[in-house]
């Protein structure tokens, strides 16, 4: 089978396509045919050996999420058919023709629903509700959406409205994707990479500030939106697209005013297989019935796997890339 390794860290071309044996599920995991492969800007980071959780040591394949056929269950496992439509995040290798799963983590896919869309369904919607969530936003608050055109930001300005925000104010780089996210609902933007963009959501808000942050940036951004909540406001830090290994720190000063900041991560509820399930649930009832948009920018074939990471390193996409075996 094909597999998409790096073998040393570096830029998109340092992506190449190997040869190797199918792999072989153990307990409790699945392999999968896969029928569709969405990458996570993590994958960039790990490519480039600057994630800020983990990076696995060349060659490796990074992870990602993927949509495929249960091909073959490791001894022991239950929960899983051979046949089954599933969706799954996949923390190595999740770039190939055949990928292993952990059986927990398998989420069904309607048949009726597009791949592209479908790999959506694992991380970036799971992390898109767990943010919203981790906000408690109450009716008609305002929130700002940092990278709100990306795989996972896009779901999140629609969840934000979904869950009662009163007001959504996209942050984005171009306004390209602040058009994109207009349309998916936000009601204002503002370009973050403008020195001036804070004061722009001052502006916007009359100067009284957000009522939350939800971002994914970090870097000075997360300083600079501190600074926008208003007294009990609340940020969640849930990645960093420009920090790379290096997270923000902050001090007692900088949540001084009763501001709240929290950190989500997957991680945060692995094992919960109810709230795995039921945030499942949720997110494939909100992009089958249309509340949420699963926006699929461009699907490209395996082979041209380091074509996808040039252009999300070039922050041009509005919404997910997705690889094809």
């Amino acid at each position: 089978m094909r597999i998409v390794r790096y073998h040393r860290y570096g830029p998109p071309e340092v992506l190449q396509v190997d040869e190797t044996d199918k792999p072989r599920p153990g307990p409790g995991m699945v392999r999968l045919r896969t029928e569709a492969i969405g990458i996570n800007f993590a994958a960039l980071q790990e490519r480039a050996g600057i994630f800020y959780h983990h990076t696995a040591e060349p060659p490796a394949s990074p992870g990602g999420d993927v949509v495929g056929y249960v091909d073959a269950l490791g001894p022991g496992t239950t929960g899983a058919r051979i046949g089954d439509r599933v969706a799954s995040i996949i923390f190595k290798d999740s770039m190939a023709d055949y990928v292993i799963a952990r059986a927990r983590d398998l989420i069904p896919v309607p048949a009726e629903m597009d791949a592209g869309q479908a790999t959506m369904l694992s991380s970036p919607g799971q992390v898109g509700l767990e943010v919203i969530k981790a906000a408690r936003i109450e009716p008609g608050e305002t929130v700002l959406v940092h990278a709100a055109a990306g795989a996972i930001g896009h779901l999140v300005v629609q969840m934000a409205k979904v869950f009662g925000a009163g007001t959504v104010i996209a942050a984005a780089a171009s306004e390209a994707k602040l058009a994109f996210a207009r349309d998916l609902g936000a009601d204002l933007g503002v370009d973050y990479s403008k020195p001036d963009w804070a004061d722009r959501v001052r502006e916007l808000t009359g100067g009284r500030g957000v009522d939350v942050v939800l971002d994914s940036v970090g870097a000075d951004i997360t300083g600079q939106s501190i600074a926008l909540l208003k007294p009990y406001g609340r940020l969640v830090f849930y990645g960093s697209a420009a920090g790379g290994k290096e997270l923000p720190t902050l001090s007692m000063e900088d949540i001084a005013g009763v501001r709240y900041v929290t950190h989500f991560t997957m991680a945060a509820i692995d094992g919960d297989l109810e709230a795995i399930e039921e945030g499942a649930r949720i997110v494939s009832e909100l992009i089958l019935s249309g509340k949420v948009r699963a926006v699929v920018h461009s699907e490209l074939p395996l082979t041209e796997a380091a074509k996808a990471h040039q252009l999300m390193e070039e922050r041009t996409q509005l919404g997910r890339v997705v690889l094809l075996p």
